[in-house]
């Protein structure tokens, strides 16, 4: 789903050379890529960046600040629970009655709340109060678990879902499916929210995900389209996107914005065919991403642009270019659902 924006548009026989040329281009890249380290890695504890635009511009700040009180958390992480918890909305209630940005209940924000801008209150609601909180909590349960095998940053995320004891008493991570789970979520998406460290490991499933982009080609864009028989199927961006990637079984969300979180993020000089590439008008704040692509190489995304235009080629060096993810399964079944709604 996007606003209009200039666009390239690839016409007649002009579509079976690029279609050549991608194929091509795809068994290049990653016939080079094969022989590639993987440097997704999100750094050492207390020196993580964030990646770009990944946090909001409101909140980047403090959360490379607090991200950095113990050696347990880094700004990754930080990012990562609190994306989880609230989706970034500072006025979110869940049903447990769980508040703010990164929802704490009544009785553990009693206890645990901090006055983080010291401004002489402490205010559940305001995120210079609830993320430096936030950080506080974890490095406290870390604390209480420090002497438990194990990674001590796995430990202390298990503590915050299932309690210190329970961790202490289990020597780790406690054989919980909703700990564990919580545990691997919150890992893996830490490193959607890390800047990368070095190359980023090649996706195996880009190629079939372009292939399938490639049979759409020509066919009419639809707002809100996800390619059902009921829409003749036909797609809007994130719709083409997500149908794309659950072709080779991975399982995006719905809508751009959402998407950039399902993996790491490249820079623009290491983009490989089957990056996911994003677009917006606010280049300090993925939540304002509004148009995304599957990139194809030399400069190239297939998109499915606007109403009365058709699933392309366009250009993504533009000025509203934001970034860009390379897809993961762990990246993509970790990003939230089910947000607490305000």
């Amino acid at each position: 789903m996007r606003k209009a924006r200039k666009a390239w548009l690839v016409a007649g026989g002009a579509v079976g050379v690029c279609l050549s040329f991608v194929a091509l281009l795809v068994v290049g890249t990653y016939s080079a890529a094969a022989g590639l380290l993987g440097g997704a890695g999100s750094g050492v504890n207390g020196t993580v960046a964030l990646a770009k635009g990944a946090v909001p511009a409101a909140y980047q700040g403090l959360v490379q600040k607090w991200g950095n009180l113990c050696p347990a958390i880094n700004p990754a992480l930080l990012a990562a629970q609190l994306y989880q918890e609230s989706g970034w909305n500072p006025r979110i209630v869940s049903p447990a009655n769980a508040m703010g940005i990164a929802q704490f209940i009544p009785g553990t924000w009693a206890g645990h709340g901090i006055d983080g801008d010291g401004d002489g209150d402490r205010d559940v609601w305001d995120p210079k109060d609830a993320i430096p909180s936030a950080a506080s909590y974890d490095c406290e349960l870390a604390g209480y678990v420090k002497k438990v095998p194990g990674d001590a940053t796995n430990n202390m995320l298990a503590a915050y879902n299932a309690g210190a004891y329970r961790v202490i008493k289990s020597g780790g991570v406690p054989r919980i499916s909703e700990t564990q789970n919580y545990v691997r979520i919150i890992r893996s998406l830490e490193k959607s929210f890390a800047r990368p460290v070095g190359r980023v490991e090649p996706s195996r499933q880009a190629a079939s995900a372009i292939y399938y982009a490639q049979q759409k080609l020509g066919t009419p864009y639809l707002w809100g389209g996800t390619g059902t028989a009921a829409q003749n199927g036909r797609f809007d961006c994130s719709g083409l996107t997500q149908a794309a990637y659950l072709s080779v079984g991975i399982e995006l969300p719905r809508v751009a914005n959402d998407q950039y979180n399902a993996g790491p993020h490249p820079s623009r000089d290491e983009l490989l065919p089957g990056d996911l590439v994003f677009f917006s008008d606010d280049l300090t704040n993925s939540r304002a991403i509004r148009h995304v692509g599957l990139y194809v190489g030399g400069g190239y995304m297939i998109d499915a642009p606007r109403t009365g235009a058709v699933i392309r080629f366009d250009k993504i060096d533009t000025p509203d270019y934001f970034g860009a993810t390379r897809v993961t399964k762990d990246g993509a079944a970790a990003l939230p659902t089910h947000l607490p709604q305000v």
